[in-house]
């Protein structure tokens, strides 16, 4: 599945993903050995939570919408409290943003190293049938999490252009606190407007996306990779 381009990290986020991946592993490793938890329900529990992260994300980014059209309907009052608000709720859109961001990259480190151990578990199999059926699990698994995370990640890629464009909005009337100002937002609203609609339309397929993932890796319909600790 092709992805979109992505911006280029910084050596600071890279070196930042790396070391969070490894202490994501390390925690994986612990909780195995003291609690009993698996991976497949560490997984189950962060698509959870990415997919709860999405909603947040897509309820503030309207609510941000709601703001800024409030902003453009302006026709008299404190324009600077007016500034204030918009203002928080560009920031809690960049939280929201970098939450999302920060399940996905959580969400394929864990995956992968499901994907592994069961690859290893395959071959613990003496019964022949067992090992294909369980093969065949993975591979749909797999298949599964890859629409998953290519969803995720077309949603995230919706979210920088919103992000930049009420950038420009917030700190243009930052410094142009007046009704000429104002007026001169109405355009970018339009706009803006637009791409929140089709970023919110990813994220609805994210989120089903997310539904899907999770009823096939619950334990109902998802045997264990090899009938033991079940990866």
């Amino acid at each position: 599945m092709s992805l979109p381009a992505k911006r280029p990290k910084s050596l600071l986020e890279r070196l930042g993903k790396m070391l969070l991946s490894r202490c994501h592993r390390f925690y994986y490793r612990l909780a195995e050995s003291t609690v009993g938890s698996h991976k497949r329900d560490f997984l189950v529990c962060q698509v959870e939570e990415a997919r709860n992260s999405l909603e947040d994300t897509r309820d503030q980014f309207q609510s941000a919408l709601d703001k800024f059209t409030a902003l453009i309907q302006f026709d008299g009052g404190n324009l600077a409290a007016f500034y204030r608000e918009l203002k928080r709720e560009f920031d809690r859109c960049e939280q929201q943003a970098e939450r999302v961001r920060s399940y996905i990259l959580t969400i394929e480190n864990l995956a992968q190293a499901l994907f592994d151990e069961w690859e290893l578990e395959l071959e613990q199999y003496k019964n022949r049938t067992l090992r294909n059926k369980s093969r065949q699990k993975l591979k749909l698994t797999q298949h599964h999490c890859r629409q998953l995370i290519g969803a995720m990640h077309k949603a995230e890629s919706k979210i920088d252009p919103v992000l930049d464009a009420f950038r420009d909005q917030v700190l243009f009337l930052k410094h142009n606190l007046n009704a000429q100002a104002v007026a001169a937002l109405q355009h970018e609203w339009v706009i803006v407007s637009a791409d929140i609609a089709a970023m919110i339309a990813v994220m609805e397929h994210s989120i089903r996306q997310a539904d899907q993932f999770v009823q096939a890796l619950s334990p109902a319909s998802l045997p264990s990779p090899a009938g033991g600790r079940g990866g």
